[in-house]
């Protein structure tokens, strides 16, 4: 009979994805996650922990470790959070949204991040590419990495962030495929489609990257206690990433919707050359129609019917009368 092998304790938990205690100096040593309580009771130092999707039973656990707010640790729950910043004590709780391209489609994700004196927490949902690159970064730069949590927050919101300049430059060339087919004279609703939907994600794009520009704002210049002077500097770069984003999706959506409103433009005009087109085929046919129907009323006193050569004039008359017509709206260009 087959049996189940036992449950190793020590192996890692799904959802964490990484448990790790930095030095004073920055070196990294491994921690089990039970023990992050009995580290942060040491005098330096400061633990860094990375979650995946956690449930509620390892988010509770989080909670008793590192003595987190009960009002955190709920949006934590619950991952259709708005990107904000909150102080809850000698804590920060920062909810900042990640993207990725998948299928050229934008695909959001959400990040929470708790941030105290000892430690660095991040809680990961949706689309999110892990933070080991973040990780090995500062972990290449021990020194940094002894300024504690609030550079490695640092380099958390800067791997977000740049990770939103692949999409904007992927939009850039999508953008400018669109105006080729918006100016290529033909009118094609997967076209329109495209444009709507890039604008779309677009939109949604900044409601995503203009909410980091304050959460920057207020690590650059508040909370000293837990974001060190050293580190300022750093934030505010990662700022004015966001910003030239920020600017360059509100420049991306009005040439989106300049770019609506010019394929509307084309699309009218050349709606209005055909309807000329068609008006001037009209009148052309409109002559002879006329003038066919003025003589087959069959009045006996009309004075034409007696003269010898009355059909072959009202022939000429009437290919006279076409041409003239035909020339003058050639002239016009409504043919």
């Amino acid at each position: 009979m087959n049996q189940t092998p036992p449950c190793d304790l020590d192996a890692p938990m799904p959802a964490l994805v990484n448990c790790a205690a930095y030095r004073a100096d920055g070196s990294r040593r491994e921690i089990r996650f039970e023990a992050i309580s009995d580290v942060l009771a040491e005098r330096e130092g400061f633990v860094w922990v990375g979650l995946h999707e956690p449930g509620e039973a390892l988010l509770d656990a989080l909670q008793e470790e590192f003595g987190l707010h009960d009002l955190a640790v709920e949006d934590a729950h619950h991952a259709h959070q708005r990107p904000k910043i909150e102080a809850y004590g000698d804590s920060l709780f920062i909810v900042v949204h990640t993207a990725q391209l998948i299928g050229g489609s934008i695909t959001f994700g959400e990040t929470h991040v708790f941030v105290g004196a000892r430690y660095l927490v991040t809680v990961r949902h949706g689309a999110s590419l892990s933070y080991q690159p973040a990780r090995a970064r500062c972990e290449r730069e021990p020194e940094m990495l002894a300024l504690g949590p609030s550079y490695a927050l640092y380099a958390v919101l800067d791997f977000i962030v740049d990770n939103y300049l692949p999409i904007v430059a992927a939009f850039q060339d999508d953008l400018a495929e669109l105006e080729q087919d918006v100016f290529s004279g033909t009118f094609r609703r997967e076209t329109i489609e495209r444009l709507y939907h890039l604008k779309r994600e677009l939109t949604t794009l900044r409601l995503a990257v203009a909410p980091m520009q304050d959460i920057l704002s207020q690590l650059v210049r508040l909370h000293p206690a837990l974001v060190r002077e050293e580190v300022r500097l750093h934030f505010r770069d990662v700022a004015d990433h966001a910003l030239r984003i920020n600017e360059a999706s509100d420049a991306l959506r009005e040439m989106l919707t300049a770019a609506l409103s010019v394929n509307l433009a084309m699309v009218t005009v050349a709606q209005g050359e055909v309807v000329k087109r068609l008006a001037g085929w009209a009148a052309l046919v409109a002559v002879p129609t006329l003038i066919a129907s003025w003589y087959g009323m069959n009045f006996v006193h009309m004075p034409e019917l007696d003269q010898r050569y009355a059909y072959w004039g009202v022939i000429g008359v009437t290919v006279v009368a076409c041409a003239g017509l035909f020339a003058v709206l050639r002239r016009a260009r409504w043919l």
